[in-house]
């Protein structure tokens, strides 16, 4: 047997080591378990985190300067190294415009090593603006790389547009990793009245907008039976408890959960999953749902339709509009033969296409053709 080839992994939005919890640093981790499974050694490379949310220029250029200096000091470092300990391919997940990577092509073309992404977004009205300097890192990242990794439809078109001849767009669909879901303790109890769940931080912008959403369509629901549990926290918690104020005898309340089991005993204990979905890239919790065989109710904002098939594993519906939202909420709570329908395709649509051992191939089969050039 061969020695897993060394690969240098960089999340510049957030590093998989990061403290607080959020899809991102999710499939982080769920990116470095399939390049193991794949047959490679991932490494962090870098903890430099390169976002800026509020558009600052002088951050940007400052940011750019410290990874330079990274760049130099990793190149230094790898050089050092005996010939096969050197990482064969430099794997960046999440570029964009808030969060580029000034690292990755730098290392990448002073190696000789092929340079992949992971989740790429191009944006070009961003080309001008607070975030110019941001966009000319990011634009630079994948116009560099030999390969990215389409994560969403949403994306695809934006980076064919732009492709250089010579890469290669990969699809690589949202997975998850069902082995981190230890059973739950106790097996779930029925109940009366359809128990619907959100699993969501609690933050002002596109968090609290979904919660407002989600509360307008079910203050639209009260004649019908169902109640609502609630996972998250935030800084948001008081306004988002406000919006559910009327509603209150109805909805739990269970902070942030860390614990998986105590997660996955809410997942299969509700009949649905409800979330609004507003400006989501995808949405983890969304696959996390169906892989406890629970459907889904989201609204179809950018890469959602990836990860929820509407009308088989769950249903999508006009993004932010309240009440197509409550129009199809008040559907499925009528017909809980169709909820346990679409929780049974759910749970066959995870662990048939979106696993870990399914995404691992993927990423072996791409990666295998760059990587074999690199030290032959």
């Amino acid at each position: 047997m061969t020695d897993a080839r060394p690969v240098a992994f960089y999340a510049p939005l957030k590093s998989p080591n990061h403290p607080l919890p959020s899809g991102d640093r999710t499939m982080a981790r769920l990116l470095v378990k399939a390049l193991d499974r794949a047959g490679y050694a991932p490494t962090l490379a870098s903890e430099l985190r390169t976002l800026d949310k509020a558009g600052d220029p002088q951050r940007q250029a400052i940011i750019r300067q410290q990874s330079r200096e990274e760049a130099s000091h990793l190149i230094a470092h790898y050089r050092a190294l005996p010939e096969k300990s050197r990482p064969c391919l430099w794997f960046t997940y999440h570029v964009y415009y808030k969060a580029p990577d000034w690292i990755g092509p730098q290392v990448a073309q002073a190696l000789t090593i092929p340079y992949v992404v992971a989740e790429g977004s191009r944006a070009a009205k961003r080309a001008h603006g607070p975030w110019s300097l941001g966009h000319e890192g990011a634009e630079t990242a994948l116009d560099c790389a030999d390969a990215i990794f389409v994560m969403t439809a949403h994306d695809r078109q934006a980076l064919e547009a732009a492709r250089p001849q010579r890469q290669v767009l990969v699809d690589l669909p949202p997975f998850l990793d069902t082995q981190d879901w230890p059973a739950p303790s106790t097996p779930p109890l029925p109940a009366s009245e359809p128990r619907l769940l959100t699993v969501a931080m609690m933050r002002k912008g596109d968090k609290l907008a979904s919660y407002g959403i989600l509360a307008a369509a079910l203050e639209r629901l009260r004649h019908l039976p169902w109640s609502l549990d609630i996972v998250g926290d935030g800084d948001a918690r008081e306004e988002i408890v406000q919006l559910f104020a009327s509603l209150a005898d109805r909805v739990r309340y269970h902070g942030q959960i860390e614990n998986r089991a105590d997660l996955r005993a809410l997942y299969e204990r509700a009949d649905l999953f409800v979330w609004p979905a507003v400006n989501e890239a995808y949405g983890m919790v969304l696959l996390e749902a169906q892989a406890m065989g629970c459907p889904v109710l989201a609204g179809a904002y950018g890469g959602v339709a990836s990860v929820v098939k509407h009308g088989e594993t769950g249903v999508l519906t006009t993004p932010g509009d309240i009440a197509a939202f409550a129009d199809a909420l008040s559907a499925l709570l009528q017909d809980r033969n169709r909820l346990r329908s679409l929780g049974i395709h759910a749970l066959r649509f995870i662990r048939e296409e979106r696993d870990l051992d399914h995404a691992a191939l993927r990423l072996r089969n791409a990666l295998e053709p760059l990587t074999a050039r690199v030290g032959a």
